[in-house]
């Protein structure tokens, strides 16, 4: 891998029931995951994903990329619109720096999810990377 390289885009379609699920399994009971009337009332569209569950599909799509022996150390990022049932998230990313610490291969990768009407999410994640890899 190299500075400036793609990670493949991936695009996963939200159901209704991948928001509800995903806020029951993480114990987020608030009424706009999983309510649609009290979303709507609320001025959003439809149901929609949680914190919770944009981190986790960050992290499953950061280490589907690296592999199994790749391990995220750190990672931020800044929500901006809604992920609602019934989108296709679409998560893209890229090497933006290489290098080694304290024995370690390193990289940091950022990257951004997005909806039909722009960005869901965008952030940086660093990342352990097996030795062969480095």
């Amino acid at each position: 891998m190299i500075e400036g390289e793609e990670l493949p885009p991936l695009a996963r379609e939200i159901t209704t029931t991948t928001v509800v699920a995903a806020a029951v399994a993480s114990r987020d009971f608030y009424p706009a995951h999983h309510d649609s009337r009290f979303a709507r009332q609320a001025g959003i569209r439809d149901v929609f994903i949680n914190i919770i569950t944009t981190g986790g599909l960050v992290g499953k799509y950061l280490t589907d990329w690296s592999g199994p022996e790749a391990e995220i150390t750190w990672m931020k990022f800044r929500l901006k619109l809604p992920c609602c049932a019934g989108d296709t998230l679409t998560m893209t990313g890229k090497v933006a720096r290489k290098y080694g610490d304290a024995g370690q291969h390193l990289v940091d990768v950022e990257y951004n999810l997005a909806v039909r009407d722009g960005t869901h999410c965008a952030g940086v994640a660093s990342m352990t990377m097996p030795a062969k890899d480095g």
